[in-house]
């Protein structure tokens, strides 16, 4: 059988599109796209928000935070670009007090590759090329979070949780439905902030379909590449662990600190503390805030140790900065540039972020929050 160059580039595609599976096992970085965070705020404390996190961008990070929003009803929006504009990124949340002490919320995530070009046809059976013949499929991963959050008797102590469905396509080639869940709780005592949060808490599982023609299962035979089977993928629990502490610089001026843990269970990872059955990976973060509507951002994390041309071991690390605006407490702008200068191979990005609080909290006033 014959098998052109159009043909092959396609199913090589497919081979990096395409997770390892191997039945009932649990591959690293499985479901990874819901590690990459949300809310340009987060980005700009490099991720260290699981102790602070509020209101819509917590039912994300720490549902247990959607409690200690300033408003009834919130909407949180962000739009970015990976990898010069090939990978895109799109997430909505908005929550909404349910009575005085509960609150409920609902998470939308899509990450996509778009128009990736089906080659396969591109040349026929005698060798001609006909471009007209070429068409596009996407890669992509949808997940839905439906949270929820209450106060637990004790003051400054709210526990939370969240369902996550799953949606991943490769084209027409492949799909998978997962399901999972999350917990977290958060506490507040005088200037500090605790978090915990268990993600994936019961394990996540992703179970893959594969729709392959005889004709892409002629071509991963002449490869020599494994024929993908319909099967079940594991993502392993992992703790995200906080604490932060606000501190009063003057009138109005006030900087917070927050230190985070990524404790992952799926193995030896490139972390800063990494082992066989675990790896630890700290980052940390710091909020200046000027009379509640100014913020200053910069984190430090991804934290790594790698090799020198010269063979010596060094550590990497990767800051980031960013800020926020705060217009008449309903509209809050925040800004983030993530990957700074040579100490991340991947290329920098600029990352806004939205919130609005769409409905004033009569029944629950609350002092303003740096965070």
């Amino acid at each position: 059988m014959r098998y052109n160059t159009g043909t092959i580039s396609l199913f090589m595609v497919l081979l990096l599109s395409l997770p390892v599976l191997v039945q009932a096992q649990a591959p690293k970085y499985s479901n990874e796209f819901l590690t990459l965070g949300v809310d340009a705020r987060s980005f700009g404390m490099a991720n260290s928000v699981v102790a602070s996190a509020q209101g819509a961008p917590a039912a994300y990070w720490n549902p247990a935070g959607m409690m200690k929003k300033p408003t009834r009803l919130q909407l949180g929006l962000m739009h970015a670009e990976y990898f010069a504009g090939i990978a895109k990124y799109d997430y909505g949340s908005v929550v909404a007090q349910m009575d005085r002490t509960s609150t409920a919320g609902i998470t939308f995530i899509r990450f996509a590759v778009d128009d990736i070009p089906d080659t396969s046809e591109l040349i026929d059976a005698n060798g001609n090329i006909n471009y007209d013949r070429i068409r596009s499929f996407s890669a992509i991963d949808f997940a839905l979070l439906l949270s929820y959050a209450k106060e637990l008797g004790i003051e400054g102590l709210t526990l939370g949780g969240s369902t996550k469905v799953i949606r991943r396509k490769v084209g027409d080639f492949a799909g998978a439905w997962g399901f999972g869940f999350d917990i977290g709780v958060q506490y507040s005592y005088n200037q500090w902030k605790f978090g915990l949060v268990g993600r994936d808490i019961t394990s996540t599982f992703n179970a893959w379909s594969f729709n392959l023609t005889d004709k892409m299962i002629d071509v991963f035979t002449q490869t020599g590449n494994e024929i993908p089977e319909n099967s079940l993928e594991i993502t392993m629990p992992r703790l995200l662990a906080g604490a932060g502490r606000s501190f009063s610089l003057g009138e109005r001026i006030t900087l917070y600190a927050e230190v985070n843990l990524d404790i992952t269970s799926d193995g030896r990872r490139n972390t800063l503390i990494r082992s066989k059955p675990f790896s630890i990976d700290p980052h940390a973060g710091l909020e200046l805030s000027v009379g509640d509507f100014i913020f200053i951002r910069g984190g430090v994390g991804n934290i790594q140790q790698e090799y020198a041309i010269d063979g010596k071991r060094i550590t990497t690390f990767q800051p980031n900065m960013g800020a926020g605006l705060v217009f008449r407490n309903k509209v809050i702008i925040d800004y983030a540039l993530t990957n700074l200068g040579n100490a991340s191979s991947a290329l920098y990005s600029n990352i806004f972020s939205l919130r609005l609080n769409l409905s004033a909290n009569k029944e629950r006033p609350q002092l303003p929050d740096p965070s």
